[in-house]
């Protein structure tokens, strides 16, 4: 019986979390989006542009896991386009804030929380996954 390299203990538990994160994401988001006057209600005062930003990138995020769980190098790529897309939202909401708009404090903390686990992951995986360059 061969035991799995550090690495891909590693590259399994990234994929288990970007699973998890990803499906979660897709469900909250999903019902905010499609739900009744009452969920749109629960979540407050949500940016529509994030909101929708991060449903989407739910669905990126379950094909990120299946490709860390493959260890496909593809998957360091996409990850780092989730990491820098993530960030690029973060900022425009940022804008969106020092305009007055209005805004949760809890999307704050996720997007700082999904900026941060996308860059590690990103990193993770350029510099685990097979093939990488010297």
């Amino acid at each position: 019986m061969t035991h799995p390299s550090k690495s891909t203990l590693w590259m399994r538990g990234a994929a288990v979390l970007a699973a998890v994160f990803g499906l979660m994401t897709i469900k909250e988001g999903g019902t905010v989006l499609s739900g009744d006057a009452a969920a749109r209600a629960a979540a407050g005062a949500y940016v529509p542009f994030v909101l929708w930003f991060n449903f989407l990138a739910g669905f990126a995020y379950v094909v990120a896991a299946i490709g860390l769980w493959r260890r496909q190098r593809w998957v360091a790529w996409l990850a780092a386009g989730i990491a820098m897309a993530t960030a690029l939202t973060f900022a425009a909401f940022g804008v969106h804030v020092l305009g007055g708009g209005a805004y949760e404090q809890r999307t704050v903390l996720a997007m700082a929380l999904r900026t941060t686990v996308w860059t590690v992951i990103a990193a993770l995986a350029w510099r685990q996954l097979p093939g990488r360059p010297a």
